[in-house]
């Protein structure tokens, strides 16, 4: 069994002491591949460096809604000139979040256009992050011209609405779920992951946030996916092998740049 986790952080320093550690406990695990993502310009090289460091490692590059303020410089051009490297396989975490507002509204919406703008210059994958924007979200991203085929995306740690989810999905988005699909109160999340089409479900941890049952309070870690991974497959009925499967060939579907999974 393969997993992919989707959506990580690597770079944060939680993990800064006990990296090695950390990327092998998910090797043994199953984990064959993990995308770190950089949530600022800033941090690319950093991600980079870890990258080239693990071959199970790839990332991603963009600005995340809470620092779209601190970089008034950011549109397409610049993004396009950043994601030429051979490791660097999607754009984002990019998006809207409004329960924050850590940058203004407008200022997040003209840096989401930037990375849609990208993404479609350069056929890379989409990262969106979207809270309590599911409307602006949606909106710019048809604007974009989402659903023409020519973009593709997902949006990460999903815990929206079934109007989201739809929609997304109708756009030709992915849907990722973390480790917010394990926790006890997630009934309705369970439920419109049960109804994503199955050619569309990933899984991630956003680590070092959001660990699952039976981790949950704990700094999370790439290898803890297996445990989303595992509620995912009793929420739609499958077994976890088939998820695993399932999730794995989604990603590489997605993330087209990125090679088979390396061996542990």
């Amino acid at each position: 069994m393969t997993l992919v986790d989707s959506h990580c952080h690597l770079d944060f320093a939680d993990f800064a002491d006990e990296l090695d550690e950390v990327v092998e406990r998910a090797v043994a695990g199953g984990v064959g591949t993990m995308l770190t993502i950089c949530t600022r310009p800033s941090e690319l090289d950093r991600n980079l460096a870890i990258a080239e460091r693990y071959p199970q490692v790839f990332c991603a590059v963009g600005v995340h809604p809470h620092h779209a303020a601190a970089f008034p410089d950011i549109d397409s051009g610049s993004i396009v000139a950043m994601v030429d490297h051979p490791l660097i396989v999607g754009i984002g975490e990019t998006g809207l979040d409004y329960h924050y507002d850590r940058s203004p509204r407008d200022v997040q919406q003209d840096r989401f256009r930037s990375h849609i703008r990208a993404a479609r210059e350069t056929g890379l994958p989409l990262i969106v992050h979207t809270r309590e924007a599911e409307a602006d979200t949606l909106r710019i991203l048809q604007e974009e011209g989402a659903g023409d085929g020519k973009l593709r995306g997902v949006m990460h740690c999903f815990s929206g609405t079934r109007d989201l989810a739809d929609r997304s999905v109708d756009l030709g988005f992915h849907i990722s779920f973390s480790g917010i699909l394990t926790f006890n109160r997630a009934d309705e999340l369970r439920s419109i992951a049960r109804d994503v089409p199955p050619d569309r479900l990933l899984v991630e941890t956003d680590a070092p946030y959001l660990a699952p049952v039976p981790r949950r309070g704990k700094r999370n870690e790439p290898a803890y996916v297996a445990h989303t991974a595992a509620r995912l497959a009793e929420t739609t009925d499958r077994s976890p092998d088939d998820i695993a499967r399932l999730t794995t060939a989604n990603f590489h579907a997605l993330f087209s740049k990125v090679p088979a999974p390396v061996a542990a």
